[in-house]
């Protein structure tokens, strides 16, 4: 259920629109070619109302996704299964979850017999190329508070919640197939004639594990030891985001040397502007944009630019004088261009010269995120104790790559 807050915003997104429009319709219908000095000064003043809401609406939507991920109480779905195994694996999960706080604010030396066994048996040593059991590790973070972590990407980059996620268990190089198979065709067989060969071509494309890292974070023996607050939710969500805004950045713009491959990075333009549009976009170019992508992709297909893309294209206008831009007037429910959902990444180059800002397709056919199981805290104790502090960081392994190229273009400005 969105909030009351929320949903007063997007109410009022949709009464600023509707001025906005009749401002439109009323010169249309007297037959001006332009606005007068009043409707234009009303027109500029809503438009910046439009902004300023738009902008908030972002901001409480993404805090509500994230509200959902920072409950500590776990749901457990469906009753009790043969003897109790679904209540027993709760009562793992609520103990492991307990020992991993106690760690947390305390260290090992706060840990019972039981609970240190718990963390041991989730501890892992992280060395180049593997995760294997040993002793200069971390402790897997919780089921649901890695879900904070994931979560935490998916609220600071759009496109992690638009492409295609793998989960593996292991961080071994993954061997990713692909296929284009567009270019042949059947044929009709003639009576007593063999049937000809065409060999399915595939090809290969390699997903290792980069490890993202919060860096280091301290936290004073004080604030661990009070019970004023959640610590641990909190830290574990403060790392998530850190590994977020990494993540995401390199998920739309990565080079692919040492880090992820960006969505963006060498995709295929659908469509270039015209000489002069560096940081600029015409109705026709992404009419040009939407139909580069095959026919077989725009069924799921959807946008994908920045805040200041969004910015140029809700100014244009089709042939009839209407809004390409249609605002959401409903909470969990993206704006649409030209009929298709809006992704919002601020992680995409903004218009200017020679960057390709806007993208199109379809985002789960078109980039592959694989994701190692088991995102990590370290406890760092002795290192900082003349400070009276404890030292903590996260570490996440995940690698990225663009899939079916085919799938996406995008709208690149000219050079000049």
């Amino acid at each position: 259920m969105p909030s009351t807050l929320l949903t007063r915003a997007l109410e009022r997104r949709a009464n600023i629109w509707s001025q906005m429009q009749e401002i439109q319709q009323r010169a249309e219908q007297d037959g001006r070619d332009s606005l007068t000095a009043e409707e234009r000064e009303k027109w500029d003043r809503a438009e910046a109302d439009l902004t300023e809401v738009s902008a908030d609406i972002e901001r409480m939507e993404r805090a509500a996704r994230l509200d959902t991920v920072r409950r500590d109480e776990v749901v457990v779905a469906g009753g009790r299964g043969p003897e109790g195994g679904e209540d027993r694996e709760a009562d793992q999960d609520a103990a492991y979850r307990d020992a991993f706080a106690t760690f947390t604010r305390r260290g090992m030396s706060g840990l019972d017999n039981e609970q240190r066994q718990l963390l041991m048996a989730h501890h892992s040593e992280v060395r180049a190329g593997a995760t294997s059991p040993g002793s200069a590790g971390g402790y897997f973070i919780p089921t649901e508070t890695l879900n904070k972590i994931t979560e935490a990407m998916k609220a600071y980059g759009g496109l992690m919640g638009a492409v295609n996620i793998i989960t593996t268990s292991s961080g071994n190089n993954l061997n990713w197939p692909t296929n284009d198979d567009t270019a042949n065709v059947g044929a009709i067989l003639a009576e007593n004639q063999q049937v000809t060969e065409q060999d399915v071509s595939l090809g290969q494309k390699t997903l290792g594990a980069y490890t993202y890292t919060s860096k280091l974070v301290r936290l004073s023996l004080q604030l661990l030891q009070d019970d004023v607050f959640n610590v641990e939710s909190w830290l574990t969500r403060k790392l998530g985001e850190r590994i977020g805004r990494a993540v995401a950045a390199h998920l739309a713009t990565g080079t692919g040397s040492s880090q992820p491959e960006g969505l963006f990075t060498n995709a295929t333009a659908g469509k270039t502007g015209a000489a002069g549009q560096v940081t600029s976009v015409t109705y026709d170019d992404l009419v040009d944009l939407q139909h580069s992508v095959d026919p077989a992709y725009r069924m799921n297909a959807k946008w994908a630019t920045a805040d200041q893309g969004i910015k140029v294209v809700r100014k244009l206008k089709d042939t009839q004088g209407r809004p390409l831009w249609e605002p959401s007037v409903q909470a969990g429910v993206p704006s649409t261009l030209l009929g298709s959902p809006v992704v919002i990444d601020n992680s995409i180059p903004v218009p200017a010269a020679g960057a390709a800002s806007i993208g199109f397709g379809d985002l789960q056919a078109a980039y592959v995120v694989r994701q190692v199981a088991g995102g990590q805290m370290m406890r760092l104790e002795e290192r900082y104790a003349d400070y009276l502090q404890v030292g903590f960081l996260g570490f996440l392994r995940l690698d990225g790559k663009p899939d079916d190229t085919a799938a996406f273009r995008v709208y690149k400005h000219p050079a000049t």
